[in-house]
């Protein structure tokens, strides 16, 4: 069972309900799913597609416009293990939204909601490490460049990166060699919508540590912890509604913190000591503001 699958099925035994999707949004770079419990999930819209709707014979491996409401969540979830991307997008988006309902009915099973927290900032990298990216994170790479023992970023366009950066870049073609040689991974949420997620995580099985990233990603842990990821970062709908106006509107990750805040579910080994690695920084931090108040005393 790949990962998705095993994600559907851990949560439908999780949580009993039946809700109805109640409204869906495709936009250019997300795709939003409202059910009718309130909670609303987002998913990458993929944009390579090879299944454009332009003839009747891709139109039948579409998404069924017009007739996406009203039906049963569940059923709607399953097109996240269709063959169609676009299907994917729906199917993903509607599974985040049912992972948030259980959490906000029964909590989490697993690990430490922490919220208005980074995933970068809930894992402790040191300048040894040598970390690869699958999807170009900008954040993530303006704070790791240079800090690191190596960085590299998969991403199938290497127009993504910075003039600056694109000697960072790494050709999926060759994502199996930097994988194997990660001490640390961190995978875009956008690969439950592409495929391939199981792979990936084949390929860096000696990371120390692997981290799923972005929107895409959702906060239901027990599946993803036992393939090896140990960080979940992803977002918090504060306002549904507005969620979905803006993913309708063609707004991209950037216009969400209006609609939504980030948020981690951390394996609570990894939360322990990041935490505690904090704590070590605080106290040197203030043991130097000390010293420095001394020598000004003198």
């Amino acid at each position: 069972m790949n990962l998705t699958a095993e994600w559907l099925a851990h949560l439908h035994r999780n949580l009993t309900d039946e809700p109805l999707v109640t409204d869906v949004r495709v936009g250019v770079f997300y795709t939003a799913v409202e059910i009718s419990s309130g909670e609303v999930g987002v998913a990458f819209t993929p944009r390579d597609l090879n299944d454009t709707v332009c003839c009747p014979k891709s139109a039948a491996g579409a998404p069924p416009a017009g007739r996406l409401t009203g039906v049963p969540a569940w059923k709607t979830a399953e097109y996240a293990l269709s063959p169609s991307a676009l299907r994917r997008a729906i199917g993903v988006a509607t599974l985040g939204a049912l992972s948030t309902a259980a959490i906000n009915r029964y909590g989490l099973q697993e690990g430490v909601m922490r919220e208005n927290l980074d995933a970068l900032d809930a894992v402790e990298i040191t300048p040894a490490d040598k970390v690869v990216m699958v999807g170009a994170f900008v954040p993530f790479i303006k704070k790791l460049k240079g800090r690191v023992a190596g960085l590299s970023i998969i991403d199938k366009h290497r127009d993504a990166l910075k003039p600056e950066e694109q000697p960072l870049w790494v050709p999926p073609e060759r994502a199996a060699q930097a994988l194997e040689e990660a001490s640390v991974a961190i995978f875009s949420g956008s690969t439950l919508v592409e495929g391939g997620i199981d792979e990936l995580l084949r390929l860096s099985r000696a990371a120390r540590v692997r981290v799923m990233a972005g929107p895409t990603t959702p906060l239901w842990p027990q599946p993803f912890f036992s393939r090896g990821i140990s960080v979940l970062g992803g977002i918090r709908a504060l306002s549904g509604r507005d969620l979905l106006t803006i993913v309708g509107q063609g707004g991209s990750g950037y216009f969400f913190e209006k609609a939504a805040e980030k948020a981690c579910v951390i394996e609570s080994a990894i939360d322990s000591s990041v935490r505690h690695e904090g704590a070590r920084d605080s106290d040197r931090q203030s043991r130097s503001l000390r010293s420095a108040r001394g020598s000004s005393e003198r």
